[in-house]
C-alpha cells in the first residue's frame, strides 16, 4: 500500500515538472508590466447576473449561466469541459472573498486560484466526492522540488452549502479563512526556499474541471475518487459572489496603474508600483510593520473578516490528516500554473490533467503518514 502511494506521488510529480509553464516569466526575461487592479474595489453579486465590472474574462470554451438565487453557474457535461474565468488586472497583495458552492461528483474539482506570471500561486480546491474538507496550497516561483505545502481544512458539506472562502495576503502573512474564521496561516518569515512565500502580482481565477477522466494517470483518478460518471451530469459549481481588493504592494500606495519587475528575483521589494499618473510610488518604508498594519486594518473594515483564533506560523487545521501535511494541491482552475488556463478544448486536456498532481501528492502523503501510525 505504501509503495503504491509513493509511486502515485512520484508519477504525478514527474508529469507536472515537464509541463509547468507561463506565457512570459519576468524572472527569466523582460515581460509586459502586469495591469493593476489598483484602488478600485471589486464587489460582484453574481445572483444579479453577469460581472458588470468586467473584472473576469470568460476563457475560450466557457459558457456561463446565472441563477437569481445561486449565482454564476459553472457547468460540466463532458470530459473536455473546464469552465474557467480569469481576471484581467492583477493584485499585488490583497484580499479575495468568494462565496461558492462546489460542484458535486466523483472526479470533479472546483478551484479558486491566485497566480502570478512568475508562477507564485495561492489555492483553494474542492474534490467533488469529499464532503467534509477543502484543500489549500501555495507555490513559490513554480518550484515543485518539495511537496510540503498542501493542507486540509474541515468545512461543512461544501457541495451542498455556500461558504465564503477568503485569501488575505500581505507582505508579512497569508491567511486562508472560511466564513470569517482563519483556518491556516503562513508567515513570510518562516517560508523559505522552494516553499517560499508567494509575493508577486497575481490574477484571480475561478473554475471547475474534470480530474477523473479517461487517459488521466492512475494517481489523478484515485485522488479524484474515480472516473467521473457522465450519466450523472451535469456537474455544477455555483459562484455566488466575489470581492477583491488590491493592496498595491502593501506600502501605502494610493493608486496603481501597473506593476514593474525591476530585476529577475521576483521579490516583492524589487517590484515597483506605477501610479495612475505614471510615476513610481516611493517605497522607502515598504518594510515598515506599521505601514502593513495600516493597510491590513483598512482592508478589514472593507471586507469584515474575523481573525479570532488566528494561528501563528505555518499552521493548518486538518480533518483526518496531520497538521502541516506534506503535499500540494495545484489547482485545476488555473490549469496547473499555466498561463493559458483550461479552455474546454481538447488541446487543453493535458494541462487540465497536469493540474491535479499536487493534490495527488497531498492525499498520498496523508495516507502514507496514516499507514505508518497503524
Amino acid at each position: 500500500m505504501v509503495s503504491k502511494l509513493l509511486a502515485v506521488a512520484l508519477a504525478a510529480a514527474t508529469l507536472v515538472s515537464a509541463q509547468t509553464s507561463t506565457a512570459c516569466d519576468p524572472t527569466k526575461k523582460d515581460c509586459p508590466n502586469p495591469k493593476a487592479l489598483g484602488a478600485k474595489i471589486i464587489d460582484i453579486d453574481f445572483r444579479k447576473g453577469d460581472d458588470d465590472h468586467k473584472f473576469l474574462k470568460v476563457l475560450a470554451g466557457t459558457t456561463l449561466d446565472y441563477d437569481k438565487e445561486l449565482g454564476a453557474v459553472y457547468t460540466i457535461n463532458k470530459e473536455t469541459d473546464a469552465p474557467t474565468t480569469q481576471s484581467d488586472p492583477y493584485i499585488f497583495f490583497g484580499q479575495v472573498d468568494v462565496t461558492v458552492r462546489a460542484a458535486k461528483g466523483v472526479g470533479i474539482v472546483t478551484s479558486i486560484v491566485l497566480q502570478s506570471d512568475d508562477l507564485d500561486e495561492i489555492d483553494w480546491e474542492w474534490v467533488g466526492h469529499d464532503t467534509t474538507q477543502v484543500q489549500t496550497n501555495y507555490f513559490s516561483k513554480g518550484c515543485i522540488e518539495t511537496y510540503n505545502r498542501g493542507g486540509f481544512s474541515p468545512v461543512s458539506n461544501p457541495q451542498a452549502e455556500f461558504h465564503t472562502y477568503t485569501i488575505k495576503w500581505t507582505t508579512e502573512r497569508l491567511d486562508w479563512i472560511i466564513d470569517g474564521a482563519v483556518v491556516r496561516t503562513l508567515l513570510a518569515s518562516e517560508a523559505k526556499g522552494c516553499s517560499g512565500f508567494p509575493q508577486s502580482p497575481m490574477q484571480v481565477k475561478l473554475g471547475t474541471w474534470v480530474a477523473g477522466r479517461k487517459g488521466a494517470s492512475p494517481g489523478t483518478i484515485e485522488w479524484a475518487g474515480g472516473l467521473a460518471n457522465f450519466a450523472e451530469a451535469p456537474f455544477v459549481g455555483y459562484y455566488q459572489s466575489l470581492k477583491v481588493q488590491d493592496f498595491m504592494g502593501g506600502n501605502g500606495a494610493k493608486s496603481a496603474k501597473e506593476y514593474q519587475y525591476t530585476d529577475r528575483t521576483g521579490s516583492w521589494q524589487s517590484i515597483k508600483v506605477i501610479a495612475d499618473d505614471g510615476s513610481v510610488v516611493e517605497d522607502d518604508d515598504t518594510s515598515s510593520s506599521a505601514t502593513q498594519s495600516k493597510t491590513a486594518n483598512a482592508t478589514a473594515s472593507t471586507f469584515s473578516t474575523a481573525s479570532s483564533g488566528t494561528p501563528t506560523g505555518f499552521t493548518t487545521t486538518t480533518s483526518g490528516s496531520p497538521s502541516g501535511t506534506a503535499g500540494t494541491s495545484n489547482t485545476g482552475a488555473a490549469a496547473s500554473r499555466t498561463s493559458s488556463g483550461p479552455t474546454g478544448a481538447p488541446t487543453s486536456a493535458a494541462s487540465k490533467l497536469v493540474s491535479s498532481f499536487g493534490s495527488v501528492v497531498a492525499i498520498g502523503a496523508a495516507l502514507f503518514l496514516g499507514s505508518l501510525a497503524l
